[in-house]
C-alpha cells in the first residue's frame, strides 16, 4: 500500500484549510461584508478533496475499475455511435452535454432564499450525490455495452419497474429537451451576434472532426489550438456582423430559430459521433471553462461583496416573488443540475459509454465533469448575489407583481425590504444598453448582469454592455451543446425501448432505426417548442413548471438503478454510496411533488391554481398572468395537465423504487435467483491514461505500446 509523502500531506492539508476557512466565513459571518472570494474558496477546496479522495475510493475500492477490460467503444467500434475517443475530447463532450440551462439558471433563481442554502446544496450535493450518480451510471452502462438508463432498469430490476423507468425517463427527456430549446430561442431571437457566433461552431467542429479522423489522427493539441483560434475569431466577428449590413441575415425570428434547431438536432443525432457532436462539444468546452475560470479570476481580483443576505425572509415564509414555496424542498428542486441532475444519467448511459476508451477514465469523465458543472453553478450564484438585491428582485419578479414602470417596481421591491430607487433601476438598464431590466425573468438576464459587473470591474466600467451581451450569447452556446447530445440520447432510449418489440432497433447504429427514432424525438420536442413560441402560455411553456421536479425524479430512477446494481454485483456493503442520496432525493422530490399537486396555496399547488382561475372565469374576471378569457382557460388547462403529469411521474418513480427495493431484498435473501446483464470480459488492446495528465507509469505503458504497435 502506497503511503503519502510529507509534500503530499502538506499540500492537501492546505487545500482542506482553504476550503474550511471559506465555509467558516460563509456560515458564521452576520451583519458584515463577505467577499464572494470565500464562496469560491469553499467550493474549490471541497471539490479538490472530494475528487482526490472520495471519487478515487469509489472508483477503485467500490467499482473496481479495470484497465485491462475492453470498453464497448473498443469492442463494438463502428465509427458511428461506438468510437474510442481521446479522453480529453470525451471530457469536453461529456461536460458540454451535461451542462445545460440548470447550472446557469437554477442557482440564480435560488438566490431568492439567500446565498448560503444554495451554496451548501450545490457543493455538498455534487460531492456526495450528483457526481457519484454520474460516475456510477457511466461505469455500469460501460459494462453493459452502453445501455440506456431505462433499458438497464428493465434488465436489472424487471419488466414492471423497468417499464415504469423507460416511460418516465423518455417522457422527462422530451420535457427537458423542449425547455432547453426554449431557453436557446429566447436567448438568440433578434440577436445576430449570438446567432452568427453559434452557427460558426458547426463548420469549425466539422473541420476539427475530419482533422482528427483523417488529416492528423491523435493530434489533439494541434486541433485544439486551431479550434480555439477559430472560435475566438467567430466570437469577435459576431459583433462585427451585428454592426454590419449582414445583421438582418442573422437576425432570426423565434419561429425560424425553431426550424433551424430541430434540423440541427436531427442532423447531429444521425451523423457519426466523431464528425460533429464530439468535436463541437469539445470546442464549446473551451469557451465554457474559459469563461468560468475568468469569472473566478475576476472574483479574486475584484473581490466583490455578497450583497444578498445569507438567508432571506422568503426562505421561511415561502412567498417569494421569484418562485413560491419554502426552502425545503423547493431550493433543492430549483437548483437541480448544479448539484444533482437526472438528465446527466441519460448522457452517462447514452453517448459517453459508447466513446470511453478505458474503464479507469470514469472517475475523470463522470465525477470530474460534474464537479466542473457545479463550479458553473457556484459562479452563477456568485453573479446573482453580488448585484443589488433590489435590482435582483426587480429583474426576477413578474410584471403582474411589480408593474411595468421603474417607479412602481421601486415601491413594490421596497415593501419587501430591499431599497432601490427608480433612477438606479433606469441606470442599470442603461449601463447594459437595454431599454429595461424589469421582469427579465428566467435567471439568464440576471446572470448576464452579474457577469458584466464582475468583468467590468476588472476591465473598466465602459465595457459593461459588451460583457452583458457576451454573457447572453455565452448562455445560449452553453445550453445548445446539451440539446444536440440530449437528442442523440433520446434516440438511443427510443431505440432500446422499440428494440424490446422489434429486435433490429436494438442495434443503435442500424440506419433505418436511427433515422426513424431521431425524427420522432426531434418531432416531439420540436412540436412542444413550436407551440410554445407561438402561444406564450402553451406548448413547452405549459410544461416549464415541472422542469425541476421531473429532472430530480429522473435522478431518483438513476440512483435506484445504481443501488440495485451495487447490491446485485456483490457490493452490498457499499450500497449506501448511492442509497443515501436516493433516500434524500426521493424525500425531497416526492415532497415537492405532493405540494405541487395538493397544496392549498394557489402559487404552489397546480389543482388549487386551477380552482382559483376556474372560479374567476365563472365570475367573468381576468387574473394575471392571463390577459384575456382565452388565456384564463389556457391557465386552467395548463394547471390540470401539470398536476396530472406531476402525479403520474411521481407514481412511476415510486413504482421503480419499490420494485428496486424488492429486487435488492430478494438478492440478499436468495442470491442465486439474481442475474446480471453485464457483457463478458474481453481483454483491452488500447493503452490510454486514466486522468488528464498521465502518470509516470502510464507514460511508460504508452511508450511500450507504441513500440510494439498496439498503442491508442
Amino acid at each position: 500500500m502506497r503511503t503519502a509523502n510529507v509534500r503530499t500531506i502538506v499540500i492537501w492539508s492546505l487545500v482542506a484549510l482553504v476550503g474550511a476557512v471559506g465555509w467558516a466565513v460563509l456560515a458564521l459571518a452576520r451583519g458584515e461584508d463577505v467577499s464572494a472570494a470565500w464562496m469560491v474558496a469553499a467550493a474549490l477546496g471541497s471539490y479538490a478533496i472530494g475528487y482526490r479522495f472520495y471519487a478515487k475510493f469509489i472508483a477503485y475500492k467500490v467499482l473496481k475499475v479495470d484497465k485491462t477490460r475492453a470498453t464497448p467503444a473498443e469492442r463494438l467500434n463502428n465509427g458511428i455511435d461506438f468510437h474510442p475517443t481521446d479522453r480529453r475530447v470525451l471530457l469536453g463532450h461529456h461536460f458540454a452535454a451535461i451542462a445545460g440551462a440548470g447550472p446557469l439558471v437554477g442557482p440564480v433563481l435560488a438566490a431568492q432564499m439567500g446565498y448560503l442554502p444554495g451554496t451548501i446544496w450545490i457543493i455538498v450535493g455534487v460531492i456526495f450525490a450528483g457526481a457519484v450518480q454520474d460516475m456510477v451510471v457511466l461505469f455500469f452502462s460501460t459494462r453493459r455495452d452502453g445501455r440506456s438508463l431505462g433499458q438497464m432498469a428493465r434488465e436489472e430490476i424487471g419488466p414492471f419497474g423497468g417499464a415504469a423507468a423507460l416511460l418516465a425517463a423518455f417522457a422527462i427527456m422530451i420535457i427537458l429537451l423542449g425547455v432547453l430549446a426554449l431557453v436557446i430561442v429566447n436567448a438568440l431571437a433578434q440577436s445576430p451576434w449570438g446567432t452568427f457566433s453559434i452557427a460558426m461552431t458547426v463548420p469549425i467542429a466539422l473541420l476539427m472532426g475530419f482533422y482528427l479522423r483523417v488529416l492528423r489522427p491523435g493530434q489533439v493539441a494541434e486541433v485544439s489550438l486551431i479550434g480555439v483560434a477559430l472560435l475566438l475569431f467567430a466570437l469577435v466577428s459576431g459583433r462585427w456582423v451585428a454592426e454590419s449590413s449582414w445583421a438582418d441575415t442573422f437576425t432570426l425570428a423565434p419561429s425560424t430559430l425553431v426550424i433551424w434547431l430541430v434540423a440541427y438536432g436531427f442532423i447531429a443525432s444521425i451523423l457519426p459521433v466523431w464528425m460533429l457532436l464530439a468535436p463541437r462539444d469539445y470546442l464549446s468546452t473551451f469557451m465554457k471553462i474559459g469563461t468560468i475560470l475568468l469569472l473566478a479570476l475576476g472574483v479574486v481580483i475584484a473581490l466583490p461583496t455578497l450583497k444578498m443576505p445569507a438567508v432571506t425572509d422568503f426562505a421561511s415564509r415561502g412567498d417569494g416573488p421569484v418562485f413560491a414555496g419554502s426552502l425545503f424542498p423547493f431550493v433543492f428542486i430549483t437548483i437541480a443540475c448544479g448539484a444533482l441532475s437526472g438528465f446527466h444519467s441519460l448522457i452517462s448511459s447514452g453517448t459517453t459509454p459508447k466513446m470511453i476508451q478505458k474503464e479507469t477514465q470514469v472517475r475523470m469523465i463522470g465525477y470530474g465533469s460534474m464537479l466542473m458543472e457545479s463550479s458553473v453553478a457556484i459562479m452563477a450564484l456568485v453573479a446573482a448575489s453580488i448585484i443589488d438585491p433590489g435590482l435582483y428582485f426587480a429583474m426576477n419578479a413578474p410584471s403582474g407583481v411589480i408593474g411595468t414602470t421603474v417607479e412602481n417596481a421601486s415601491q413594490v421591491v421596497g415593501s419587501w425590504g430591499y431599497q432601490i430607487t427608480p433612477a438606479e433601476l433606469a441606470k442599470a438598464a442603461q449601463d447594459v444598453e437595454e431599454s429595461t431590466l424589469l421582469s427579465r425573468t428566467g435567471g439568464a438576464p440576471t446572470l448576464a448582469v452579474g457577469v458584466s459587473q464582475i468583468f467590468s470591474e476588472v476591465t473598466g466600467g465602459s465595457l459593461k454592455a459588451f460583457w452583458y451581451h457576451f454573457a447572453i450569447m455565452f448562455e445560449a452556446l452553453f445550453i445548445l451543446t446539451a440539446l444536440d447530445a440530449g437528442t442523440r440520447v433520446g434516440r438511443f432510449m427510443l431505440q432500446d425501448t422499440l428494440g424490446n418489440i422489434y429486435r433490429p432497433f436494438k442495434n443503435v447504429s442500424w440506419k433505418p432505426g436511427l433515422i426513424i427514432t431521431s425524427a420522432i424525438v426531434c418531432g416531439l420536442w420540436g412540436y412542444f417548442l413550436w407551440v410554445g413560441v407561438h402561444e406564450p402560455l402553451g406548448g413547452i411553456n405549459q410544461l416549464f413548471p415541472i422542469f425541476g421536479i421531473s429532472n430530480q425524479l429522473l435522478a431518483a430512477v438513476a440512483l435506484a438503478v445504481c443501488t440495485t446494481l451495487l447490491v446485485k454485483s456483490g457490493r452490498l456493503k457499499w450500497a449506501w454510496i448511492t442509497g443515501v442520496p436516493l433516500v434524500w432525493d426521493a424525500t425531497v422530490t416526492l415532497t415537492a411533488s405532493w405540494q405541487k399537486v395538493f397544496s392549498s396555496d394557489p402559487k404552489v399547488g397546480f389543482f388549487k391554481q386551477r380552482q382559483v382561475f376556474q372560479d374567476a372565469i365563472d365570475r367573468g374576471e381576468v387574473l394575471a398572468p392571463a390577459k384575456s378569457m382565452d388565456d384564463m382557460r389556457t391557465v386552467v388547462t395548463n394547471s390540470t395537465v401539470d398536476g396530472v403529469l406531476t402525479g403520474i411521474l411521481a407514481l412511476l418513480i415510486v413504482v421503480v423504487i419499490v420494485d428496486a427495493t424488492r429486487v435488492c431484498v430478494r438478492h440478499v435473501r436468495r442470491p442465486a435467483l439474481s442475474t446480471l446483464s453485464e457483457a463478458p470480459y474481453v481483454e483491452s488492446k488500447i493503452v490510454a491514461p486514466a486522468g488528464l495528465i498521465p502518470t509516470r507509469e502510464e507514460k511508460e505503458e504508452e511508450r511500450d505500446a507504441v513500440g510494439s504497435g498496439t498503442g491508442s
